[in-house]
């Protein structure tokens, strides 16, 4: 799971001082994205937060199918969340080696709008396996009814993963309400990843069902962004199959 449009982050005051790379395209950003596609690549799965979509910032590059052409991830997807004009289009993104029968686009509530769900399903029946791409608002308000959303969302699904910048630790209220109503354990809880240059704080995670067995959980120590990527392996649910990619969705259905 990585967050970030391709612009690596070591201070604070790179915030300021590279705030123009936000709006701007350079060289750099290709250079960090190629890396970041090396660095995915072994992995079967990817879940991109605050990727670009193809706008002015990322020379009209989208970031999702960059890193999958250069990662040979046959399967990807994307979501385009928030539009600054034609400067940035920031969203999120997933990567795949496998096939998912579905691909669903959810929009998140919010007073201010840019946030959203990917929602991928592999397999059918009792074994099918979901996955659910997150960025929730900084907001305590407005993450709540994001989760709120989420839960009703996300009742039918007995095997569930749920990945992405949530913007809380695993155990705050909110998220452990939204938790303890699907049945979610937090395999990373505490491991901190924000901010990559020096990681104090657990805000990015990987929430699965109980229903599925965990095995390594970890945080990369790597500043291709302002987050670090956080890694979990999960066995697949009994039953489920999942077949090699050959396609790749460009759209995705809007609910």
């Amino acid at each position: 799971m990585l967050t970030g449009t391709g612009t690596a982050t070591a201070h604070y005051h790179h915030y300021v001082t590279h705030s123009w790379r936000q709006v701007l395209p350079h060289f750099k950003r290709i250079e960090n994205l190629d890396a970041i596609a090396e660095l995915v690549a072994p992995y079967d799965m990817v879940a991109l937060q605050e990727v670009d979509t193809g706008s002015l910032r990322s020379g009209y590059i989208n970031q999702s199918r960059y890193l999958a052409n250069h990662s040979g991830m046959p399967f990807w997807c994307h979501q385009s969340n928030r539009k600054v004009g034609t400067v940035a289009y920031a969203g999120n993104g997933f990567l795949s080696k496998f096939e998912p029968r579905s691909v669903e686009d959810h929009r998140l509530p919010g007073i201010i709008p840019g946030r959203g769900t990917l929602l991928i399903r592999y397999g059918q029946g009792e074994s099918r396996l979901d996955v659910a791409v997150v960025h929730l608002a900084l907001g305590k308000r407005a993450r709540r009814q994001q989760l709120m959303f989420l839960t009703r969302e996300l009742a039918d699904s007995k095997n569930l993963i749920v990945m992405g910048d949530l913007n809380t630790p695993a155990d705050s209220p909110g998220l452990l309400e939204f938790r303890q109503a699907l049945g979610l354990v937090a395999p990373t809880v505490g491991l901190a990843s924000f901010p990559s240059w020096q990681p104090q704080r657990a805000i990015d995670h990987i929430l699965v069902s109980h229903s599925l067995v965990c095995r390594k959980s970890e945080v990369l120590d790597v500043t291709y962004s302002d987050h670090c990527p956080v890694v979990l392996e999960v066995e697949l649910p009994p039953g489920l199959e999942l077949l090699p990619a050959t396609r790749s969705v460009i759209s995705v259905e809007a609910r």
